[in-house]
């Protein structure tokens, strides 16, 4: 019997942009990005005599020094929330954003040896440390919850309880946003390494430049060219629709969420391109 035999041509030729991520690839590896998540837990609280209980004092001193800079000494509106519950919420949320960005910036300077030795989806890394950030952002919002029961039981807050739900998309934006803005910044930092210097003054100049420790109600008397700038800030939108939901006040518009979406597209579609070019080549720049 002749067995025939079949002819196969492989054609490799360079790709661009979006074609570069295999997504297929990324999710028959979700057991390594899941090992990742646990490697970062077990690094960050390693010999600490506290451990996991710092995911939760951290928040709550933010959100004490912020009641005392802001709310009693500055005298700033909460829009008539209780003023811990209030910065609480925007500790949180920001936090989880912050940590996106400043800890996936260094993706390539911290994990070069592992990259150098060993094939898997580079961009599992950085994928893997905004779950790290996610997860600490749900054990923070648990107990901004049990706050918020308190104060509801009290009459002082009225939450949207039928838009909750919305929560969860609220949150994907917010993580790809940072994951946007991370990957972007680390992989500019393969070659420019002062970046890393720049970026966590950056982010906590961001931070003021959005409606954290103030309600977007409070920019309404400042110019028209800062008010407009934090219509334009990507992080204004989901920080007032965080407040709407669980507080019951917040500006929020079509138009403030269709630039936040926006913005995080085209972050995020930066950061693949260029995190995709520079994987191949980042071991001689690191």
């Amino acid at each position: 019997m002749e067995q025939t035999q079949k002819q196969y041509h492989v054609h490799y030729s360079p790709v661009k942009g979006w074609s570069r991520v295999d997504f297929g690839e990324l999710m028959r590896y979700r057991d390594l990005i899941w090992l990742f998540v646990k490697r970062d837990f077990a690094i960050m609280y390693k010999q600490t005599v506290l451990g996991p209980a710092w995911v939760l004092i951290n928040p709550v001193l933010s959100a004490a020094m912020y009641t005392v800079m802001f709310g009693v000494i500055a005298g700033l509106s909460t829009d008539g929330v209780p003023q811990t519950l209030f910065y609480l919420a925007g500790t949180a949320l920001w936090g989880f954003f912050a940590a996106c960005i400043n800890k996936i910036s260094a993706t390539f300077t911290t994990n070069s040896a592992i990259f150098s030795k060993v094939y898997f989806p580079r961009l599992a890394m950085p994928i893997s440390t905004m779950l790290s950030a996610l997860i600490n952002f749900l054990l923070q919002f648990a107990l901004f919850f049990l706050m918020l029961v308190f104060y509801v039981v009290r009459g002082e807050v009225q939450p949207h309880w039928a838009l909750m739900p919305l929560t969860v998309l609220l949150l994907v934006q917010v993580g790809l946003l940072g994951l946007g803005c991370g990957i972007i910044v680390s992989s500019l930092t393969t070659r420019y390494r002062d970046l890393m210097v720049v970026v966590t003054f950056g982010v906590q100049l961001w931070m003021y430049g959005t409606p954290v420790v103030y309600p977007l109600s409070t920019a309404e008397g400042m110019s028209r060219v800062l008010y407009a700038a934090m219509i334009l800030n990507p992080m204004t939108a989901p920080m007032e629709t965080f407040r709407y939901i669980f507080f019951g006040s917040g500006q929020v518009t079509a138009l403030m969420w269709g630039i936040s979406i926006l913005w995080t597209v085209l972050l995020l579609a930066l950061g693949l391109s260029l995190f995709s070019k520079v994987e191949k080549t980042f071991v001689d720049t690191v």
